[in-house]
């Protein structure tokens, strides 16, 4: 079964303006891309933007809103709720594009599959080629060459049909870094929505290990409190949590980084975490049939 055509569009390219000469490279990866043209926004994240190709989009926000605040103003951009565009790509501003028909496999994807909601590309280091585990959204990661259904997605190399956006909201903005795609991404699935990864949509983007942003440890902690009280049915939230605890605790953290851990647990319980949307217990069971039910 195929739905209506999948053709326009469009990708939100976030930056702090630190990056100008990948920012560039990554732009031209896009324009390169087969088929009708990628409309692309640039949002400045509390940065001037450097000079643009012609027919680039730009906001410039005066101050960091955020990685998942700032997709967001890239969505609008697009029209509300992107509505300019049937699907929006959202790309690391030092990503890039090796292969030419990407954009023609999401609009093939999106149009063969009318419950397909996100797809998550195959993150690749452009020096080694290798995709780290952490990149492969689901619990068996050893194959990143493995394509299949999957329960969240990587944020800066993915594409979203906009008509999810529209109907269960954009990423929360009160997030500022970590755990925003989940949270969508349940809110989409509880929806009746799909996501699948695909290995064959590569974005080049260079290893890195998530320690590197000042705020990982506290972000990571807090708005995992705030994914599961704004999600998830009351009694698996000691559960989820739970696990991560012992999963924390399992890692040995320095000394400093479990500090910074345990202040950003307790900030979940104890500050707003905006709207939530118990998820329904079918989803539950949904998330657990493709492999990662929502207690880890």
């Amino acid at each position: 079964m195929t739905g209506r055509p999948v053709t326009r569009l469009g990708a939100v390219v976030l930056t702090m303006g630190n990056r100008p000469a990948e920012l560039r490279a990554l732009l031209d990866s896009v324009a390169k891309q087969r088929g009708e043209p990628v409309e692309v926004v640039v949002v400045g994240n509390g940065s001037p933007l450097p000079e643009l190709p012609d027919g680039v989009r730009t906001v410039e926000l005066p101050e960091n809103l955020g990685i998942p605040a700032g997709r967001n103003v890239g969505i609008e951009a697009f029209g509300p709720g992107g509505s300019e565009v049937d699907a929006i790509l959202f790309l690391d501003d030092d990503g890039f594009l090796p292969n030419e028909d990407t954009a023609e496999l999401v609009r093939e994807a999106f149009t063969a599959d009318p419950k397909l909601g996100i797809l998550s590309f195959r993150i690749t280091d452009p020096a080694t080629g290798t995709t780290q585990r952490r990149h492969v959204p689901r619990l068996r990661a050893s194959d990143p060459m493995r394509s299949s259904r999957v329960t969240t997605f990587l944020g800066g190399a993915s594409a979203a049909r906009t008509e999810v956006l529209q109907q269960v909201g954009g990423l929360p903005d009160e997030f500022f870094y970590a755990h925003e795609e989940t949270d969508l991404a349940w809110r989409a699935l509880d929806a009746g929505w799909l996501i699948d990864y695909r290995s064959d949509m590569v974005l080049e983007h260079p290893a890195t290990a998530p320690s590197r942003h000042a705020v990982y440890h506290r972000m990571v902690a807090r708005n995992r409190v705030w994914l599961a009280r704004r999600n998830l049915p009351a009694p698996l939230v000691p559960l989820y949590l739970g696990t991560w605890i012992l999963l924390t605790v399992a890692r040995r953290p320095s000394r400093q980084a479990l500090r910074a851990w345990v202040g950003g647990f307790k900030e979940g319980w104890t500050t707003p975490c905006g709207p939530r949307h118990t998820m329904k217990w079918r989803t539950v069971w949904r998330l657990t049939r493709l492999g990662r039910p929502p207690v880890i």
